[in-house]
Formats: structure tokens, sequence, C-alpha cells
């Protein structure tokens, strides 16, 4: 049940909170109808009391001034299906205790009609709604027992179907009846039998139409508030997506709602420190390569100087050893403080030109047949980490095989080469500063150990990732993943 509602809940931050603006709305529009729907049916009923009051008294009134042998007649035309009126020499028999609450308010309601009979004798019950057994005690109004009368199951009953209908026999639940009785002047009694009107479905085609516009008007405007209040959030991924590959992106525009303009200033702040660290670390790391320069020009001029021709020769490769690393320290700074803009290419035109140029060259290049895929991109940055893994490849694997492979979400570059790997602990390893597996420390083949970090920094910079596997069928496999 959990993993099914995860399912339901929308994973976003828009969804979520429109949801909860939606289930708000529909939870305060039910309370709502309830609470509205209680109080109609309340004032319905009210209503309806008052006004069967006033027509008992009217009546009463119209049939006591009435000539004795008319009043039959007249009782009689006075009935209708919705109100029920008989004249009778005896008190029903359900005149008993006091009336209470509602009866005693309709009691009190007729006889303040009747102010020129003082001291009348009024009598009202007020049946509740209808039982399980579908019938009301309202028929029994009429009944008279040995004193004469119709009976509950005689001639008023089969009047008070009528006038009741479906809510008679049914279980509505939502009826109730008056019943009346007023004793005339010359002893007679005048008893009356009505239905309060109900109040009704709480819910109507209209209502529900109207609800239904109401709800799609609220979810749109709630859409769009929810839109502008979480558009910043989005701009904010974006904008630290841009900083982990480009820590000289424009800043953020302060705009918007107080909290989100001191949030993108507190952005903006720290993207400028951090570019500030970045160029601080990188002008450093340049000029101390630069200085590293006269102390090694120095030694190599002692060093040629030296008697024994073995030792001048370890030291002079020493000396060379050292300044392929400082050439490769100066130039990836160089390179990190002197941007290079970003423009679209075919990476598919620049690869295989590089691997035409290392062919021609002599050495063991090829590449797969590719179709045209442009990237955007800085070239120069993407030639230097192709070239840096063609290298690798033709000089520790004897080879290079290299295809491209494209999705709708990224493209990827493939290096595969012949040779024995690198050790599985040591795949991570090797794109450490200055880090070189043992085996390639030799004067032939040993690197700076720059190579790999700058590929991996500069692919990093443009949101993708570089990775190296040991392939099934031998050698090492180098993939270069970019972003579309």
């Amino acid at each position: 049940m959990t993993g099914l509602l995860r399912r339901l809940v929308p994973q976003s931050l828009f969804g979520r909170t429109v949801l909860i603006l939606l289930v708000g709305m529909l939870t305060s529009h039910a309370i709502s109808i309830w609470v509205t729907s209680g109080a109609r049916e309340q004032a319905v009923r009210a209503v309806g009391g008052f006004v069967a009051a006033q027509r008992i008294a009217n009546l009463s009134r119209l049939i006591e001034e009435a000539p004795v042998d008319w009043r039959p007649r007249i009782a009689q035309a006075l009935s209708d299906q919705t109100f029920r009126v008989l004249l009778s020499p005896a008190a029903p028999d359900w005149i008993g205790a006091p009336e209470q609450g509602a009866a005693a308010t309709v009691r009190d309601a007729i006889a303040g009609q009747l102010t020129e009979w003082p001291g009348r004798e009024v009598r009202v019950s007020v049946a509740g709604p209808i039982g399980p057994s579908g019938r009301v005690p309202f028929a029994a109004a009429f009944h008279y027992g040995p004193r004469g009368g119709v009976g509950p199951s005689g001639e008023m009953d089969h009047m008070m179907r009528d006038m009741m209908g479906p809510a008679f026999d049914g279980g509505f639940g939502v009826w109730r009846s008056i019943q009346a009785a007023v004793r005339l002047g010359d002893g007679q009694w005048l008893s009356f039998a009505t239905a309060l009107p109900q109040n009704g479905p709480p819910f109507s085609w209209s209502f529900l139409v109207t609800f239904a516009v109401m709800g799609v008007l609220v979810l749109i405007i709630s859409a769009w508030a929810v839109r502008g209040v979480t558009a910043p959030m989005e701009t904010f991924a974006a904008a630290a997506d841009r900083l982990g590959r480009d820590v000289t992106a424009p800043a953020l525009p302060e705009a918007g709602a107080r909290e989100i303009r001191a949030a993108t200033r507190a952005f903006n702040r720290m993207q400028e420190r951090v570019r500030r660290l970045v160029e601080g670390r990188t002008q450093m790391l340049a000029a101390i390569s630069h200085d590293l320069r006269t102390p090694l020009t120095l030694l190599r001029l002692r060093a040629e100087e030296a008697d024994n021709p073995e030792e001048r020769d370890k030291a002079l490769a020493t000396i060379d050893e050292m300044d392929g690393m400082i050439s490769s320290m100066l130039a990836f700074a160089r390179d990190d403080l002197q941007s290079e803009p970003r423009r679209r290419i075919d990476l598919a035109t620049l690869v295989e030109s590089m691997v035409d140029d290392m062919a021609d060259a002599g050495m063991h290049v090829r590449m797969a047949p590719s179709e045209p895929l442009p990237i955007e991109c800085q070239p120069a940055a993407i030639k230097r980490v192709v070239t840096n893994l063609l290298d690798n490849a033709v000089k520790y694997g004897g080879r290079a095989d290299v295809s491209i492979i494209s999705s709708p979400e990224a493209v990827e570059i493939v290096v595969d080469d012949a040779g024995p790997g690198i050790p599985p602990d040591q795949l991570e390893r090797v794109f450490q500063p200055f880090y070189r597996i043992e085996s390639s420390r030799s004067r032939e083949t040993g690197g700076t150990g720059l190579g790999l970090a700058i590929s991996q920094s500069i692919v990093q910079a443009h949101g993708g990732e570089i990775t190296l596997a040991n392939r099934k069928d031998g050698g090492l496999r180098a993939t270069v993943r970019l972003p579309n």
C-alpha cells in the first residue's frame, strides 16, 4: 500500500504542491457542503413548520366560523396530496404527554396565530425520520380507537401513502411529519397532518458542473502560482550544474520574491568565491611551475659538467622528467586561465582528423565510420583529451581502435587498445595527479602522471565523465561520455 501511494504521489515539488492545494480545496469544500447542507435542512424544516402552523391556524379559523353542517365538506375540500384535514367529535389517540422541542415550537406558533381564541386547546406532535420498518407514526394522527374515526390501516393510511409517496414506504430518513389537533368551540376536534419539505439532495448536476468548473479554475491558478514559486528551484539546480562545469558562468539575475532574491544573491557570492579560489590556485600553480624553471636550468648546467658520464646521463634524465612535469603543469594552468569559448563542432570530423594525423605519422590508429555528430564544446580541450587517450593506447597497448556511439542523451568516444590492461584496484587511481602505474616507470614509456588527470578535469568541465575498463578479450577500453 505504501509503495502504491509513493507511485501515485508526484515526485516533483511542483506536482506535490499542486496536489496539496487540490486536496485541501476538495476537503474544505466537502466540509463546507456538509455544514451548509445540515444548516439548510434545519432552515427548510423550520420554515416548513412555520408555514404549516400558519396554514393550520387559518384553516381552523375558517372552519370555526363556517356553519356546522358545512364543516365536513369544507374539511374534505381543504385536503390535498400534501395536507390532510379531518373533522371528528373526539380527540386523536396520539394526544398524551406535553409537547417538547419542535412540537412545542409549532404549537406556540399555531396558538400565536389564534389570539382571538384565548385558552383554546392546541396539541402538536412531530414525528421523526422514517424507521427501518419503512412506516412513520403519521397515519396514527387520525386513529381514534373506540371513539370512532379511521384506523391506521383504513382510509387515512392510504391517504398518507398517496401524500408521502415513496417516502412513506421507503427509507429515505429525511422526512418529518407534523400532526396537529385544534379543539373547536363546540367540542369537535379539527386534525391536520402534513409532511415537512425535504432538503433535497446535496448534489445536483448544476452543482457538480459548477464545482468542476471552479476546481479547474482553482487548479489552473494554483498551477500558475506554484510554477512561479518552484521555477527558481529549477534555475538554481541548472546554475549549480553549470557551476560544476564552468566557474566563470554568468551570475544569476536577482529577481522574484525577497527570499528568492536573497538566495540568488548568496549563490552568486558563492560562485564568485569559488571562481576566485580556482583562479588563485591555478595562478599559484603556474607561478610555482614557472619559478621551478630557473633552479632546474641551473641543475642541468651543473649536471652537464659532471665528470662521470653514467651519473651525468642519469641526472640529465631526471631533469628532463622534471622539466616535462613542469611543462605539463604550465600548459594545464595556461589552458585553465585562458578559458576557451565553447562552439558547436562536428565531433566525428574532429576525432577523424586526429586519427588520420596519427596514422600518417606511422602509428597504429584506426577509426570506425561514424555519422556527423554536432556538439557544443571547447574543441581544443576535447582534442587534448582524445590525443592523450590515443597516445596512451598506442604507447601501452600497441594500437588504438576508435569508435563513436551516439544516443539521445549523450555521445561516447570509445578508445580500445591491445595492451595488458590495468589492475582493477588501480582503474580509479590512475586519474590522480602524478600517479603512474609501477610498470610504466621507464624512460621510454613513463609519462608525467598528469595526462589522465587533466583529461578527467576537461571532461568533467563539459558535464561528462571518463572511465577505464579492462576488456574481456584483452586490452583496455577508455570511454569519454559527453552530454548532447
